[in-house]
């Protein structure tokens, strides 16, 4: 029986080398698929490639969904094209070699899923921040189930529903890039499955350490309504996350910037790709259990 393809695409602005060589080391340990790699040199030319992996070189930074397009695109005339292609942060880890190979397994037991998330922990294998765990319910990060948003850093998505929808929204830049990625394959007929019993490390970081986090998660939550939604639903859609910045303001402050960010949401929205969802896909995401307005 042949081994199933992967396309793994990885992102690299040079300034993590020891993390970037850790990730490929476990990323060219897995068995059981067969491997074509790409990295990304967002803004730069990659310092650490594996042999035989292919290098893109993007004269300036586009951004984290941009680069991943890039490297996905790269992919497509290197052969015969991947079943899958699988975006891996570039200081995120396999802590066993057969962890792609699982999460292949587990895309051919739900066909129906566009996308296989994995668990994410913390590099003790057991801490699961709250934001990593792809659902509403994230008391449990061990429960596995259908979901309707993905760790975008980690994921394993079917290559041609990926090509169908027309891959990540540049645009984005940074943030909110798989809420948008989601909805879209949720609107294509397909879903998600959250593949709790398999595990990926990656380093406890928190967003806020990007100076643009608040300004450009606030932009981008307009953006990925305005892209997505229905018009009756994109008021509510706002109102809550309105309200969800303003409470997390209180203790992590950046309300300042959250603001600036919505106004440039608003302003901007009318540039993006508007390709609303229909409301059997509202139904399908409320009855998955995340109505999208939340």
């Amino acid at each position: 029986m042949p081994r199933p393809h992967v396309d793994v695409v990885l992102l690299t602005m040079n300034d993590r080398p020891q993390e970037e060589a850790a990730a490929q080391d476990t990323l060219l340990a897995q068995t059981g698929v067969d491997l074509r790699i790409c990295v990304v040199g967002n803004g730069c030319t990659p310092d650490v490639v594996p042999a035989g992996a292919r290098t893109v070189v993007l004269p300036e930074n586009l951004g984290i969904p941009g680069g991943r397009n890039a490297g996905a695109r790269a992919l497509q005339p290197a052969g015969p094209p991947g079943a899958y292609v699988f975006f891996l942060d570039n200081d995120a880890t396999f802590p066993a070699p057969d962890v792609l190979a699982r999460l292949v397994a587990e895309a051919e037991l739900h066909p129906e899923a566009a996308y296989v998330q994995p668990r994410l922990t913390g590099p003790d294998d057991l801490t699961t921040p709250r934001r990593w765990v792809p659902r509403l319910r994230t008391s449990d990060p061990g429960r596995p189930g259908t979901i309707t948003t993905m760790t975008e850093g980690v994921v394993l998505v079917r290559r041609t529903a990926f090509d169908a929808v027309g891959g990540w929204a540049d645009p984005l830049f940074l943030y909110h890039e798989g809420v948008d990625l989601s909805w879209r394959l949720w609107s294509h007929g397909h879903t998600g499955w959250y593949a709790a019993g398999i595990r990926m490390h990656h380093p406890l970081t928190s967003p806020t350490r990007h100076a643009l986090f608040h300004r450009l998660a606030a932009r981008n939550r307009v953006w990925v309504a305005y892209r997505n939604l229905p018009g009756a639903l994109i008021p509510p859609y706002l109102a809550v996350w309105a309200a969800i910045t303003s409470f997390r303001a209180v203790r992590a402050g950046g309300i300042r910037e959250s603001v600036a960010g919505l106004r440039e949401g608003w302003a901007g929205r009318r540039a993006q790709e508007r390709r609303p969802m229909g409301w059997r896909t509202v139904v399908r995401l409320t009855t998955a259990g995340r109505p999208p307005v939340i």
